[in-house]
This record gives C-alpha cells, sequence and structure tokens, in this order.
C-alpha cells in the first residue's frame, strides 16, 4: 500500500489537515496551526527549509512549452494558487516564501536547440552506453525500496492481519522477499544493484518517543482533542476509531512514514546514487479487523510516479520547491514510458486488471497502458532520480491470500485450481520482464537486433536472469 494511503499530513496556508484515510476506508479531519511547528517558513512535517539557490543551475535548460507541459498535464493538475507559478513567455516566477513575498526567477530556454545541460547525479537512458543482449541493464545502477518495515513494526504500520491460526500477512516482509529475489535477477542482466532497506528494521535511527513532543504540539493544537490529547495505550486497538486523537498514535505515524521515509530519501540521493529506484509495495482492499480480516474477490495492479500535486500541498514552500527542482530534472521523461512498459510486463505476467480510483481527487492517470497513475507521494517526490512505484495484488483478496500462504518455492503448485509459479518469483519476474524490454530496445545500438527483442525479451530473461534466482 501506498504510504499515504494511511493518514498522511498536508499543511494549508495558515492550518494543516491530518487526514486519516485509506484508499477505500477514510476517518476524521485534523485541523490545527503550525505556528508552534514552523514559524516563518511555511514547511511540511519533518521538512527541511528549500535550498531555492539550487535551482539556478537549471537556467535555461527547459523550454516554455515543455514547462507548461509539465505543470498543467503532470504535476499541477489539480490547480493552484495564482501566485504561487506565474509562467510567462520567456520566465516563470514561482514564489519561495508568501509572507516575505519573494519570488524565484526562471529563465526559459529560447528553444530545444538552446537548452543547456540538465545538471542532474543520475544519467537518462539516453546517455547510457550501448549494452550487449545478454547484459541489457549493464552498469544501471538500481535501488530496491521494499515497502513498509514488517516483522515487530508490521502492527504499529497497520500493514499486518491474520486469519485463524494462519501465518500472519506482514506487508514489509513480503516486500523484502520480492526484493531479494529481484536483486540476483537484475545482476545477472548486468545490473548493479543495491537495496534501500535489506532488514526488517527501520532506517531512521528515531523511535517513536522521539516524537512526543511533536505530537503534543500537534494534538493541543487541534480543536478535535479540545487541547487535552490521549497517551493511548501501549499498544493501540487498531479498530479504535479515536485513536488518531492520542499522542502515542501520532508519534508512531511520525516515526515509520515521516522519520523513516525521509531517511531512506538521505540514503538514495547522498549515498547510493541510482540511476532507478524500484519501490515495491502490496496493495489492499478494506480487511475491517486484522484480527478477523475480510477477505474479498477483489485483486488488481497498478503503479505511480511523481505527480498529480494538490492544491494544499502546493502552498508548503518545500513541497513546491521538491517539485519544481523533480520537473526540471525530467525525471518524468524517464519514469512514465518505463512505468508504462513495466506496468504491461506485469499485467501480462499476472493477468490483473488495472485499478480504478474511485475519485481523482488525489490521482491523474498517465501514460498510454491504463496502469500508471501520477501521485505526490513522500518517497516518489523526495528520492532524487526516476522512481517506479509498484502496487500489485490485493494482500487480502482469497487468491492472493492463499498464495502468499504458500510461501515461495520453485516450479509451480496448484493454487486454487490452478498451476500458479510462487507470487513473490511471479512479481519478481514480471518486473524484471519489464526492465528487460524497456532497456534493452533503449540501449541497443544495431537496428535489426532491436527489432527481434520483443519476440525475444522473455526467453532471455528466462534463460539469463534464472541462472541467478538464488536470494
Amino acid at each position: 500500500m501506498t504510504n499515504d494511503e494511511a493518514p498522511r499530513v498536508a499543511f494549508q496556508r495558515s492550518c494543516f489537515v491530518i487526514l486519516s484515510s485509506f484508499v477505500i476506508r477514510a476517518s476524521s479531519f485534523f485541523l490545527i496551526c503550525p505556528t508552534a511547528l514552523q514559524a516563518a517558513d511555511n514547511i511540511s512535517v519533518l521538512g527541511n527549509k528549500p535550498k531555492w539557490s539550487v535551482l539556478e543551475h537549471y537556467q535555461e535548460t527547459i523550454t516554455h512549452d515543455e514547462f507548461a507541459h509539465l505543470i498543467n498535464d503532470v504535476y499541477c493538475t489539480h490547480g493552484f494558487a495564482p501566485d504561487l507559478i506565474e509562467i510567462n513567455k520567456k520566465t516563470a516566477r514561482i514564489l519561495m516564501n508568501r509572507e516575505t513575498q519573494k519570488f524565484f526567477t526562471l529563465r526559459f530556454a529560447a528553444d530545444e536547440a538552446a537548452d543547456k545541460h540538465v545538471p542532474r547525479l543520475w544519467r537518462p537512458v539516453k546517455s547510457l552506453p550501448p549494452a550487449q543482449p545478454e547484459k541489457p541493464l549493464s552498469g544501471l545502477k538500481i535501488a530496491l525500496d521494499p515497502g513498509h518495515l514488517g516483522g515487530k513494526w508490521a502492527k504499529m504500520e497497520e500493514r499486518w492481519f491474520q486469519v485463524g491460526d494462519s501465518k500472519p500477512v506482514e506487508e514489509g516482509d513480503l516486500t523484502l522477499r520480492v526484493a531479494r529475489l529481484l536483486a540476483p535477477r537484475l545482476r545477472g542482466l548486468g545490473a548493479k544493484v543495491s537495496f534501500v532497506r535489506n532488514t526488517n528494521e527501520p532506517i531512521t535511527p528515531k523511535r517513536p518517543d522521539d516524537f512526543r513532543e511533536l505530537a503534543k504540539k500537534i494534538l493541543i493544537k487541534n480543536p478535535a482533542t479540545a487541547g487535552q490529547p490521549r497517551m493511548g495505550g501501549e499498544v493501540l486497538d487498531p479498530n479504535d476509531p479515536e485513536k488518531e486523537k492520542t499522542i502515542r498514535w501520532q508519534t508512531e505515524i511520525l516515526f515509520y512514514r515521516y522519520s523513516e521515509i525521509r531517511r531512506r530519501a538521505a540514503r538514495v540521493n547522498f549515498k547510493l546514487h541510482p540511476e532507478l529506484v524500484l519501490c515495491l509495495h502490496f496493495n489492499a482492499e478494506g480487511w475491517g479487523d486484522p484480527n478477523n480480516p475480510t477477505l474479498t474477490d477483489i485483486n488488481h495492479l497498478h503503479l505511480l510516479v511523481n505527480g498529480s500535486y494538490l492544491a494544499d500541498e502546493l502552498e508548503l514552500d518545500d513541497e513546491r520547491f521538491e517539485m519544481i527542482r523533480r520537473l526540471l530534472s525530467r525525471a518524468y521523461d524517464e519514469e512514465l514510458p518505463l512505468a508504462d512498459t513495466i506496468a504491461l510486463a506485469m499485467a501480462r505476467e499476472t493477468g490483473l486488471p488495472p485499478y480504478q480510483y474511485p475519485t481523482t481527487n488525489t490521482t491523474t492517470k498517465v501514460g498510454a497502458s491504463e496502469y500508471v497513475y501520477a501521485r505526490n507521494l513522500l518517497a516518489t517526490r523526495l528520492y532524487r532520480c526516476p522512481v517506479v512505484y509498484c502496487e500489485p495484488y490485493v494482500m487480502n483478496s482469497k487468491d492472493v491470500f492463499a498464495r502468499i500462504q504458500a510461501g515461495d518455492y520453485e516450479g509451480t503448485r496448484n493454487i486454487n485450481g490452478i498451476e500458479r509459479k510462487s507470487i513473490f518469483r511471479e512479481y519478481a519476474d514480471s518486473v524484471t520482464d519489464g526492465l528487460v524490454q524497456y532497456y534493452s530496445k533503449a540501449r541497443c545500438d544495431r537496428k535489426a537486433w532491436c527489432q527481434g527483442m520483443t519476440a525475444s525479451q522473455p526467453s532471455l530473461v528466462n534463460s539469463t536472469a534464472a541462472q541467478a534466482v538464488a536470494p
């Protein structure tokens, strides 16, 4: 599940909203004033003051038409206040801080031929050297980011359920298992693979109690708690409709979502420097009581790339800055065709239909595959390189639950009357297929070989990657 399909925080001009929601269930809103948290700067939770001077390096690296297209059709599809971004013929004026009325002026390139070099730490696919057919991912730096934590943290994250005496389903453990199967497949095809997370322990050194004072400030300023926040028990009841009003719940979400993802972003941006991050997740429908969950017949697939910022999100100085920097890096030019290709490969392998969001309030469908959406998630925004965020399989669907219980295995087994691969290997194989298809086409240096790749890709993946399938 995405990191904001559980409670998320978004600031407004003079107050911010803590919205608790899953795709299929919703809770209450909390309105509080941020003055106790950030005085002069309108900054998101645990965010940093933006360094607008960084954008000087992007002067004259983009044309007016490309900038306007990305703003209107990708990143700001829900609109924005007119003083935030003003697009003129030769420049764009971007609000840095409303209180001080300071603006950043971006100068456009006169035309594509006049575009200056785009500064970035990752290499776009067009700058990668040609690759041999048997090593289409050679030299490509890929970071695997298994979503969530799992283990002892799974219940806290609300990524845990158990049916009777069966083995508990913990999303963080599932995604880590997929990543450990995927890594040797990609290395066998020439990629340099790193892990953003390779255990079920947090990357952040912080723990919930480190955020007690911040949680108190959030709740004291919240009219819904009447200035009297509850501490909450040592272990919160997941079915308690009032849990969001407790200090414990607030400290936990500040820990496992905001602190953890920001720490992962620092690892990606300052240590790993990948060309691509693959965020690996499983999806879910509402399961109700995690100790007596509802299983469903529904199953689906979708992928996410960064974009579709909400108007309230754009009011935040740091989110607006991060969006502009991401736009100027042209990460979207890499993400979308790659996500489309991976999505179609996953659809072929899994047979899953595309997920349809019940509302367009937070997402915008992009690309040609029908499986890819733009959405502003913390990870897709903060990781300073192309990011493809995978959301296959509904964990509490009857079919997926049976396959998860079957565990990992070689070959096929009869699951619900159908011979199936291990769900973990199916996931890893389908992502590998998509990467091979995309990078083979983009990097080949022989036209005839390119034209023959479509037919040969499945066998290429099976013959090359299968030599290194052991995690």
